[in-house]
């Protein structure tokens, strides 16, 4: 094997290594950022007040939460604390909630169905 082609193999070998540390690094994170259903059903009685019991609500101007994906709750979430989603009630809230008990919250929620 030449010079040059040993370089070429080792600059895959190097790439491929970092390819598979970055791909296990984000099916890490991804699996850390999960939300606790258990903890996030205790976090959650306040927003029954107006989502209803267990998020089944009865109210049309108050989204039903129960069975939704917890991607999408925490989107919503993080969207009423930057204000890029305007409601009174919800922007006022939702600046208080830290990222862990939204992340519980949402899959509290999504685990009912």
């Amino acid at each position: 094997m030449n010079r040059k082609s040993g370089q070429k193999t080792l600059l895959g070998y190097r790439v491929t290594r970092l390819l598979i540390t970055l791909a296990l690094m984000s099916i890490a994170s991804a699996t850390i950022a999960a939300g606790n259903p258990a903890a996030g059903k205790f976090k959650a009685i306040s927003c029954q007040i107006c989502h209803g019991k267990d998020g089944h609500s009865t109210n049309p101007a108050y989204p039903k939460l129960a069975g939704q994906h917890a991607a999408y709750i925490e989107k919503q979430m993080h969207d009423f604390k930057t204000k890029k989603r305007i409601d009174p009630v919800m922007n006022e809230m939702a600046p208080s909630i830290s990222d862990r008990d939204i992340a519980d919250i949402a899959a509290y929620f999504e685990s009912i169905k």
